[in-house]
């Protein structure tokens, strides 16, 4: 019964993903985001990992979305005041990606994927599994992720506050 649903949500996610490359509104890409963060909070719970998809849901489809309206909404698009790309900067920006493409190709080549034989540990997935492993083998990481988002948050409220005072 699981992978009926799991095929359900893999066709949501996939057909709101190409919404979201192929549609013109940046608003409908947006809401079509949503739904495909919404599918694959789906396939966490399949996965026995209700944390996960719950943060997954309040994080992303919540704050990071919400925020993601905030701009598009607040920006300008208007096809007679936007700048023009010139063929350059196009050509410069193919290149980028495909150095991306070759870096990631390359990343991922030799990464062995571990075969889904069944689940090793029904609790993988838990709130108190995943604190045991965040808060004593990932401390370090975590905190000083915590550090540079305390960072990035101080950096954008000065940034706000001069841009406020020139007004």
């Amino acid at each position: 019964m699981t992978h009926y649903w799991f095929y359900l949500l893999s066709f949501i996610a996939i057909i709101s993903a190409f919404m979201v490359v192929v549609s013109k509104n940046p608003v409908n890409s947006v809401l079509f985001l949503i739904l495909t963060f919404f599918a694959i909070a789906g396939h966490y719970v399949l996965l026995n990992a209700q944390f996960l998809a719950a943060v997954h849901i309040i994080v992303y489809a919540g704050a990071i979305m919400v925020l993601f309206l905030y701009v598009i909404m607040m920006m300008n698009f208007k096809k007679e005041s936007e700048p023009s790309k010139t063929t350059l900067s196009q050509f410069i920006a193919t290149i980028a990606g495909g150095i991306l493409l070759v870096t990631l190709t390359g990343a991922l080549r030799f990464y062995d994927m571990p075969a889904m034989a069944g689940h090793a540990d029904p609790g993988a997935g838990l709130v108190g599994t995943l604190g045991k492993v965040l808060f004593n083998k990932f401390l370090l990481p975590f905190e000083i992720s915590s550090l540079l988002f305390l960072a990035a948050m101080t950096g954008v409220v000065l940034l706000g506050k001069r841009n406020s005072n020139t007004n």
